[in-house]
């Protein structure tokens, strides 16, 4: 290694540039890769949520429409249902800025359908919500950092806007538990009973539509969960029977619903990680670049190495060997500072609730195995060039 370290300190200019290439390259795959895992943590959400429940809402052009709550009757009476839910989600935060890094800030009922299989919903502090108390609510960790909520604080809900109308309404609710970290769209939630949710949403209805029905009566779409276990196909096969045996609804299939989440994450990530390749093959060309001129430029010192009996295997794993160190150097340098960067654009944002990055120890592994693997592969052509030279015509070399 010793020796390694001064051959690179020979040019120290050159072997600075070099390894630089290195550090650019694992500081893009560092920190696109970052936020491609927590775009796929977004995802995970949907596929675990999506592959153990049905979706049912309106039909096809009634978009938005209200449903009638006793349609959860019909559903739960149709073969393989063994639970409906209605949903109820409305904006915690109307005419915010539409521009958001995170998922959008939410106001649903609270549910518990993890005898079903569904992710369950752990509160980190305080507890968790009674269905059937009023002005309670359970908050996100990104929702509680964005407001300054812990377990006992007190919000009016939906959140005044600065520029509210004159009618806007909104009311008190007590803060009893804050949800446990999940890095997906759970963390920007708040989560109140279903009396409390049909409240809020009787908010945002036009005065004529709420003087013409009774919103303890209905729902925004619903649920429909099997046994816990069950497949994916079979949850298709009931979604059909829903949709054959019950007037007024359309029920999703699954399987769908989580190959497109699926194929969204696959895209994303080969978007992102394409970009970071490209800036390490720049990397890759460098340390290609280096090695030859170091070859070159101690063509008689191999030449003297293989007189005195240096076998060629010897000479092809010392340069391996200074091409490995140039990535392994260039990775932690380059993974140091996108990780440094992703911890401080996320502590910064944690003030806000905004989390964009997600360094997982996959991601570390890929950056740091890919920076010393990409270097090697640059370094063989120099370092089987090297190890090849005859002896005799490299002592001659001037």
């Amino acid at each position: 290694m010793g020796e390694i370290l001064r051959n690179l300190g020979r040019r120290k200019v050159r072997s600075a540039i070099t390894i630089s290439g290195i550090v650019i390259g694992i500081f893009a795959l560092t920190t696109m890769g970052a936020l491609a895992e927590h775009f796929n943590n977004l995802l995970d959400l949907g596929v675990s949520y999506y592959a153990t429940s049905i979706p049912v809402g309106a039909p096809d052009g009634q978009q938005g429409s209200l449903l009638p709550l006793s349609k959860a009757d019909e559903i739960a009476r149709v073969e393989g249902v063994q639970a409906v839910y209605p949903n109820y989600s409305i904006q915690a935060a109307p005419g915010a800025d539409l521009i958001q890094m995170g998922p959008p800030e939410l106001i649903g009922g609270w549910w518990d359908a993890s005898r079903y299989g569904a992710p369950r919903l752990n509160v980190g502090s305080g507890r968790e919500l009674d269905p059937g108390e009023r002005g309670e609510v359970v908050v996100g960790p990104a929702f509680g950092a964005n407001h300054n909520l812990h377990a006992g604080s007190a919000i009016d809900l939906p959140i005044r806007p600065q520029d509210a109308r004159p009618d806007f309404v909104n009311h008190p609710f007590t803060v009893v538990g804050v949800l446990a970290k999940t890095g997906n769209g759970l963390d920007s939630m708040a989560l109140v009973s279903y009396a409390d949710a049909r409240m809020l949403l009787a908010d945002t209805l036009p005065a004529a539509v709420r003087k013409a029905i009774d919103v303890n009566q209905i729902a925004m779409s619903f649920t429909a969960y099997a046994a816990k276990g069950t497949t994916t196909a079979e949850l298709d096969r009931i979604a059909g029977r829903i949709n054959a045996q019950v007037t007024g609804v359309q029920a999703q299939k699954p399987s769908a619903l989580v190959a497109n989440f699926k194929q969204t994450g696959t895209t994303f990530t080969a978007v992102m990680t394409g970009a970071a390749i490209l800036a390490l093959i720049i990397g890759g060309l460098s340390v290609a670049n280096t090695m030859i001129m170091a070859v070159s430029e101690r063509i008689r010192e191999i030449g003297l190495k293989k007189a005195l009996g240096a076998q060629t295997g010897r000479l092809l794993t010392e340069y391996l060997l200074e091409a490995m160190t140039i990535g392994g150097l260039g990775g932690l340098v380059g993974f140091g500072l996108g990780y440094g960067l992703t911890r401080l654009v996320d502590y910064l944002g944690s003030k806000t609730g905004m989390d964009i990055f997600l360094v997982t120890p996959r991601l570390t592994a890929l950056s740091l195995g890919f920076a010393v693997a990409m270097a090697t592969l640059a370094g063989i052509f120099p370092a089987w060039r090297a190890a090849r030279l005859d002896p005799v015509r490299a002592l001659r070399r001037q």
